[in-house]
């Protein structure tokens, strides 16, 4: 691996083409904070397909992707004398050595929950008026969901066993069960919302991120019904004249690949 004085020279060289680029070209000039917005959430999501591929040298370029859109945006913030990239980076460097008192001070802790359960109160002792003030507004339900247990869990409010997850899991399915008889919409996508919830819970208790697990299934679909749709082509069918039965053939063959 490089060195540290690598490190800080390949970051420097960036800084300065990020001068460069701010300076000179048309469309660098343009951008704003509101308008890297939307490009860093779709980087964001392609590092994390790189890191569900496994794809290393996808995950670098990612990786650098997203540093570009970090120096890009304290550029912009230099220029109105808001903040600069020092700024940023002493600010995550105060932010951990807070966070971290069995690291930089006298604090003990046992294990990860200890640090979990550190890390909510002291967020709470900076000003925050609700351990859930963090969870971004804008993130997909799935992970919000994730996020909001995890924070709950970190205070102490949480289950205490697996098996109590999943007990909860099969009540909310029978309370699904009972609306979709009653055929009341509004009730049916409450309790599908309450299945989902306690689904996700349960997850987190089998150390199973729903997102990347889900995520991975979609993969896994969609390998699976390209692989059918690549038959169907070969043997001169449409998928809409196949049967389920000849369709299942192929999807077959395609879950022993």
């Amino acid at each position: 691996m490089n060195s540290r004085e690598k490190q800080l020279k390949a970051f420097d060289r960036l800084l300065t083409i990020m001068d460069e680029l701010r300076e000179q070209c048309p469309w660098d000039k343009k951008q704003t904070l509101e308008s890297l917005r939307h490009l860093t959430i779709e980087e964001t999501y392609e590092l994390g397909d790189a890191i569900l591929d496994n794809d290393l040298d996808e995950v670098k370029k990612e990786l650098g992707d997203l540093l570009l859109h970090i120096v890009f945006y304290a550029k912009i913030g230099s220029e109105t004398n808001e903040f600069d990239i020092a700024d940023v980076a002493d600010g995550i460097c105060e932010k951990l050595i807070n966070r971290h008192p069995h690291i930089y001070g006298d604090v003990t802790v046992n294990d990860e929950e200890d640090v979990k359960r550190n890390w909510e109160n002291l967020k709470l002792k900076e000003g925050k008026s609700s351990v859930l003030e963090g969870v971004p507004k804008s993130l997909p339900a799935l992970v919000k969901a994730s996020r909001i247990q995890d924070k709950v869990a970190g205070v102490g409010f949480d289950w205490e066993e697996p098996q109590q997850v999943f007990e909860k899991l099969k009540e909310e399915l029978e309370e699904l069960q009972h609306e979709v008889k009653v055929q009341d919409q509004n009730n049916i996508e409450a309790e599908f919302g309450d299945v989902l919830f306690s689904m996700i819970n349960y997850g987190r208790f089998l150390n199973v991120n729903p997102e990347d697990a889900l995520e991975r299934t979609n993969k896994k679909f969609i390998k699976r019904f390209q692989y059918l749709e690549s038959k169907a082509k070969e043997n001169n069918k449409a998928l809409a004249d196949m049967t389920l039965a000849e369709m299942d053939v192929f999807w077959e063959e395609a879950k022993k690949m």
